[in-house]
């Protein structure tokens, strides 16, 4: 599936999905440094027992990614939720989270972040217990539920 998001391309899907296009994001958010060659196919395997995946596209570079990994009934966990430095600030982050909150929305969401993320994640509707260290943030499907009626 695509769809597109103020000129940008969203791609549904975790086949294919370059890892020097993986790595390249992980370098900018700082989450990777100097990897070894032999190390570098985990930018891609980490698709491959993924649940969900989307990943933004502008043009032929991929600007954008977050993974999810979910039982698909009850749970799901935001994994690697990046955007590149330059393109921060125009809700792409918030529409990733959107998108993967629509994949499961009367299920419990969760994103393990440090404490620099919890705004963005609250503003995302997701809810913050100690803001005092790195933690989970945490999005309840049943109060979704509840309000559109399911329980």
């Amino acid at each position: 599936m695509y769809q597109y998001y103020n000129g940008l391309v969203i791609r549904e899907g975790t086949e294919g999905v370059p890892a020097d296009y993986v790595e390249a994001l992980f370098e900018d958010a700082g989450w990777a440094k100097n990897t070894p060659a032999w190390q570098k196919e985990k930018f891609s395997l980490i698709f491959k027992n993924s649940t969900w995946a989307f990943t933004v596209w502008d043009h032929n570079n991929m600007i954008g990614m977050v993974r999810v990994i979910s039982d698909k009934i009850m749970v799901a966990n935001v994994m690697d939720l990046v955007v590149l430095s330059e393109y921060r600030g125009k809700g792409i982050g918030k529409k990733l989270v959107e998108l993967c909150v629509q994949k499961l929305p009367h299920g419990d969401w969760f994103a393990h972040t440090s404490t620099d993320n919890f705004n963005f994640y609250e503003r995302c509707g997701f809810e913050v217990k100690d803001r005092s260290k790195n933690g989970t943030c945490a999005y309840y499907g049943y109060i979704q539920a509840r309000k559109d009626g399911h329980r």
